[in-house]
């Protein structure tokens, strides 16, 4: 198994004992490599009661390159090209760029995680950077017509309700949204075969992972 795959089942498995308040995150197709993360729409926000789902993809050699991340359904926002991909400096190859005036401090570098990406789109949605707008019309009726912009996006949780998954309770309370101390449980050796179901990783690269988690 490639150090890129050892690397995101751990941040997974972390996810999954430990989530990030506000988002739920599973594997698309069993691919380590493609994630599907909801964001859910935060209490006294114009997100609120959204569910707005994403895909988050990552190469052969993360965490040297940054993944991308994009909604799957239209997301207006200053930071959201058309095409749904995010635009944000986290995501953002490392290195300064002397064209956009981002240093390497806020770009991707290799002690990024899963989850200072998802942290990062927290602070992206209640706060947009609207001085180099990825959308242009969103940017404006941000700071010029918010009431437009408000109206906007309310149609759009209301369209993303229709993703929310049967039986899921959608946190209401910002009780709910609070970060809390992270869960210890014993390492389980049959993380990936919970289910019962064959897993897309077989015998030999399980071994390989409990290597390398031996050897950090």
């Amino acid at each position: 198994m490639s150090s890129a795959a050892n690397t995101l089942q751990r941040q997974f498995k972390d996810l999954i004992r430990n989530p990030v308040p506000g988002f739920v995150v599973d594997l698309k197709n069993d691919n380590i490599f493609e994630w599907s993360v909801a964001i859910i729409g935060l209490p006294n926000t114009i997100y609120e009661g959204g569910y707005f789902k994403a895909t988050m993809t990552f190469t052969n050699d993360y965490p040297f390159r940054p993944p991308t991340f994009r909604f799957d359904r239209e997301f207006y926002h200053p930071n959201v090209y058309d095409d749904g991909r995010l635009c944000i400096s986290i995501l953002h190859p490392p290195g300064d760029d002397p064209i956009s005036g981002e240093k390497a401090e806020e770009r991707w570098n290799p002690t990024q995680s899963v989850e200072s990406v998802l942290m990062s789109i927290i602070s992206l949605l209640a706060d947009p950077n609207c001085s180099s707008p990825a959308n242009v019309d969103a940017g404006v009726a941000f700071r010029k017509d918010r009431a437009l912009y408000d109206e906007i996006v309310k149609k759009q949780v209301e369209i993303s309700k229709q993703d929310i998954p049967p039986g899921f309770k959608m946190p209401t309370s910002e009780k709910d949204f609070m970060i809390a101390a992270p869960v210890e449980i014993e390492e389980d050796d049959n993380f990936w075969y919970e289910s019962g179901d064959e897993s897309d990783f077989d015998a030999e690269d399980d071994e390989d992972f409990e290597e390398d988690e031996e050897d950090d």
